[in-house]
């Protein structure tokens, strides 16, 4: 990493008069006056720490963060303490005070994986620091207390508020006057890195990291650092290899070991920047909680129909309405209507919930029903999605995901990935929807990885329109790891490919290369273990197909007629289907035409039954027809001007079904008569 970082140094020649002012009067005001102890400063802190019995506040000055960061440890103890003051004092006796904050600019952090001041005005305005603006000074010298609170990247609102709060402390100093103070505060922040790189790799995300770990674990990035990653050195030269292919827009590649919760490759032409989620959101926003509240199961029929949310019209992405569909196909096919329709339904407060519990932040402005589709502010990064999917293998538990495994500053662990984890989900919900994810990467919308010979789950996602697409996904997870494709460009020039399509193919390949390394080693990539409160259950096709009903399979219905579905332990449908144990029918039709008996069969009735037609008279009873299904039957062996009473049976196998007598009919020369019961009942028709 350290071959990586981005480090220049510079004389004290090269650095502007109001950039030294900047990062000593917000820094240590009293520095060009003190010896390298501001005995002020020490007593306001000394007076902080008995109150609230710590060392916590060192009223460091510039000397002794430039020792403490070059000399010694991170550890907040009396002894360190004593150690920093005595080289405090050598260095003081040694270095002019110019040379001291020279050699503290050329080594300070300022986030973006710049250490000194040379690099962090390239990266941040492409100049070297001899021409650098009083503006520019003062953001880079409030920008050290917390590079990545302070980023104009990511938090450009906190960065230009703490631009103000230095300008104003040089202004009560007397560094520079009201007008250039007014004036500064005028100057635009920058809005994207000057010098990046086309692609920004491992080193990038692990210092990254590094910024976010340092203001979480409250230590100071400088001196001799040792970080220990997650990197697999061959995968990540394979992505690098994959992202160097040019097609006319940037990409991005991470993967995760799923086991340990540690990135092992990344690539990215945008850095960990904030993008729409599209269709990615779908599982982690909607379907994993509503199959975890016991609202859907993979089986569960939804109807995708145009809907109007209050003027909110959601549209598939064919612009076509599709009826009845499973939860399954609407994974698969990445349905939209049924997305919301069901983020309406569990309600947008729970879901959100869930996404917390995923560290997927969502903020009042996005809580609408588009958030079921990915439609937010800001988004998030390719990182925290990726985490957010290690759920699924992980059966239902959150692990702390990261680049860095452990850090150490000057011999000392200043922080170390715990392997805590917390639930989001049941372990029965998470094998659910990943194997509602296995089905999207067999037959769905990431098909493409169908051939790879090992269990996989997958998903895709396309923010765009007809015209055009700005941000292509495809992540997919096994057992061990968890990939993700993205495919864009930073300024949201529009691509000719979506979710389904290159990404897609890159994802294939890095997969392949995951297992061909796997083979290597004499490892496999295991199946999804399934847990024991997950069934599965046969059911009834011609109920769910016809009805849209969800019934368990007749235990004598044959294999064509059913088919299986997973559920939890405690939600398996309560009823059975008896269409094969017991048949039934809907109510056929009985006429007469040209003293002919015409009985007609509902054209729902089933035509895997046997149908036994019996004609009685007064006096005889004689089975008329005994076969297969007939859309009609014709009794022309009838007499004219006599009853005739008429009654269908079902049949399966040995299984007699209720039988179904039809009203009684007359035959005669007239067209055709129906004998309505009421009429039967009031005449004595048989002594006729």
């Amino acid at each position: 990493l350290g071959a990586e970082a981005n480090r220049q140094a510079i004389s004290s020649d090269d650095i502007p008069q109001h950039t030294k002012q900047a990062f000593t009067d917000v820094e240590d005001r009293r520095f060009y006056k003190h010896h390298g102890f501001d005995q002020k400063g020490i007593a306001r802190a000394l007076l902080h720490n008995l109150k609230s019995r710590s060392l916590k506040e060192g009223a460091s000055t510039i000397s002794q963060q430039l020792i403490k960061n070059s000399h010694l440890s991170q550890e907040k103890t009396l002894k360190r303490k004593l150690q920093e003051w005595k080289l405090t004092r050598q260095l003081e006796k040694k270095y002019s005070k110019d040379e001291i904050l020279t050699l503290y600019l050329n080594t300070i952090y300022f986030g973006h994986n710049c250490f000194g001041i040379a690099s962090a005005a390239e990266y941040y305005f492409d100049k070297k620091p001899k021409d650098l603006t009083l503006a520019e000074s003062a953001m880079l010298a409030g920008m050290i207390k917390s590079p990545n609170n302070y980023s104009p990247f990511r938090h450009a609102e906190k960065c230009i508020n703490r631009r103000a709060c230095v300008l104003r402390i040089m202004r009560e100093n007397g560094s520079i006057s009201q007008e250039e103070l007014l004036a500064a505060n005028e100057i635009p922040l920058p809005i994207s890195a000057k010098k990046s790189g086309t692609n920004k790799g491992y080193a990038h995300f692990v210092m990254d990291e590094l910024s976010t770990l340092a203001d979480e674990y409250d230590f100071t990035i400088g001196g001799n650092i040792q970080i220990q990653t997650y990197m697999d050195k061959d995968l990540q030269a394979y992505i690098e290899t994959l992202s160097a292919t040019d097609e006319g827009y940037g990409k991005a590649f991470l993967s995760l070991n799923a086991k340990t919760g540690g990135f092992s490759s990344a690539v990215s032409s945008i850095g960990n920047e904030k993008r729409l989620p599209a269709s990615l959101i779908k599982p982690l926003l909607v379907y994993a909680p509503a199959l975890e509240e016991n609202h859907i199961s993979p089986a569960t029929p939804i109807l995708d129909e145009k809907v109007d949310y209050g003027g909110y019209i959601p549209q598939n992405h064919d612009g076509k309405y599709h009826g009845y569909v499973s939860v399954r196909a609407c994974v698969e096919t990445s349905l939209n209507i049924p997305a919301v329709k069901l983020l309406s339904s569990l309600g947008i407060n729970k879901c959100v919930e869930y996404m917390q519990k995923m560290d997927l932040q969502v903020g009042d402005n996005d809580k609408s029903l588009a958030l079921a589709l990915g439609g937010m502010q800001h988004g998030y990064t390719l990182k925290e999605l990726l985490s957010a999917y290690s759920v699924f293998p992980n059966g239902g538990l959150k692990k702390t995901c990261g680049f860095i495994e452990e850090i150490k500053i000057n011999g000392t662990t200043v922080y170390k990935k715990t392997k805590n984890a917390r639930r989001v989900f049941g372990e029965d919900t998470a094998y659910l929807m990943t194997d509602i994810l296995k089905s999207t990467a067999q037959k769905g919308t990431a098909k493409k990885l169908r051939t790879l010979p090992f269990d996989v789950a997958a998903k895709t996602g396309t923010v765009g329109t007809r015209n055009g697409n700005t941000d292509a996904y495809a992540l997919s997870y096994t057992a061990n790891d968890c990939v993700a494709v993205w495919c864009g460009n930073a300024d949201n020039k529009k691509i000719q490919t979506s979710g389904g399509g290159v990404p897609c193919n890159y994802l294939k390949s890095i997969n392949e290369f995951l297992y061909r390394e796997y083979q290597k080693n004499g490892e496999t990539i295991p199946p999804f273990a399934i847990p024991k409160s997950v069934v599965k259950i046969a059911l009834d096709k011609a109920m769910y197909y016809d009805t849209h009903t969800m019934l368990r399979a007749d235990d004598n219905s044959p294999a064509d007629f059913q088919f299986f579905e997973l559920f939890k332990s405690g939600e398996i449908p309560l009823k059975s289907s008896t269409s094969f144990t017991f048949p039934t029918i809907n109510t056929p039709t009985v006429c007469v035409t040209e003293s002919k008996v015409v009985i007609t069969l509902n054209p729902a009735s089933p035509t895997y039954y046997r149908y036994r037609i019996d004609r009685s008279d007064y006096a005889t009873h004689t089975t008329v027809y005994e076969g297969k299904f007939l859309s009609q039957f014709v009794d022309e062996h009838v007499e004219k001007d006599k009853y005739y009473t008429y009654t269908i049976t079902p049949i399966y196998k040995n299984n007699i079904g209720q039988a179904i007598v039809l009203p009684t009919v007359f035959t005669t020369t007239q067209d055709s008569t129906l004998i309505e019961d009421k009429q039967i009942s009031q005449t004595e028709w048989w002594e006729k």
